[in-house]
C-alpha cells in the first residue's frame, strides 16, 4: 500500500501525527510510518528509483543531528522492503541514506522517520520472505532473494539491534522532556 492510496484511515492518521507534533509528543515511524510522517509534515511520497528488498548498508550523514541520534555509528546493515520513499519535509534533517534510497531516515525535533526497517526480527523476515514472489521483481543489487535475506540472519539482526537500541533510546529521551 501507499500513503497516496485513497484509504479512509490515511487522512485521520496524518492529522493525528500533526496533532502529536503540535502537542510535543514524539512520533516514530518505520517504512510506511516514516512515509506517513513525511507526508503529514509537508513532504511527499513517491516511487523510489527501484525496489529495495533485503539487507543493505545505510550510511549516517556526517552532521550534528546524525551524531546526536547515532553516536559514532557511521554505517550499518539494515533491512529494507519498499518501492516508494519520502522527500524530507520542511524542518527535517536526513540522518541516514543508502546507495539505493537517499532518504533512509530523518529527524524533525523529537520525531524519527525511517524508511528502513531496524525493528525486524528473524520470524518477521521469514514471514515476509513468503511474499517475495508477489513483489514481481528479480534479484538485483537492491533486491535479494529469500535465501540471501535469511543468510546469517541472527548475526545481522544482532548487529542491527545495536543501532536500533541507540535510535530508540534517543527517541525515548523526547518522551521524557517536559
Amino acid at each position: 500500500m501507499s500513503v497516496n492510496d485513497d484509504l479512509p484511515w490515511i487522512p485521520p492518521t496524518l492529522q493525528l501525527i500533526r496533532e502529536a507534533d503540535v502537542a510535543g509528543v514524539p512520533v516514530i515511524g518505520h517504512c510506511l510510518g516514516g512515509q506517513l510522517m513525511a507526508k503529514a509534515f509537508g513532504g511527499t511520497v513517491g516511487r523510489n528509483p527501484g525496489k529495495e528488498i533485503g539487507w543493505g548498508d545505510v550510511e549516517a550523514v556526517d552532521d550534528v543531528a546524525a551524531r546526536d541520534w547515532l553516536g559514532d555509528v557511521a554505517r550499518f546493515e539494515a533491512f529494507h522492503w519498499h518501492g516508494e520513499t519520502f522527500t524530507l519535509p520542511p524542518g527535517a534533517t536526513r540522518i541516514l541514506g543508502s546507495a539505493h534510497c537517499a532518504n533512509q531516515a530523518f529527524v524533525r525535533g523529537p520525531h524519527l522517520g525511517l524508511q528502513c526497517h531496524v525493528e525486524m526480527t528473524d520470524s518477521m523476515i521469514r514471514l515476509w520472505c513468503r511474499q517475495w514472489a508477489a513483489e514481481g521483481v528479480p534479484a538485483s543489487p537492491s533486491v535479494q532473494t529469500p535465501a540471501q535475506m535469511e543468510e546469517k540472519i541472527e548475526v545481522r539482526i544482532a548487529a542491527m539491534r545495536t543501532v536500533a537500541d541507540r535510535l530508540y533510546g534517543r527517541w525515548i529521551k523526547g518522551l521524557l522532556s517536559p
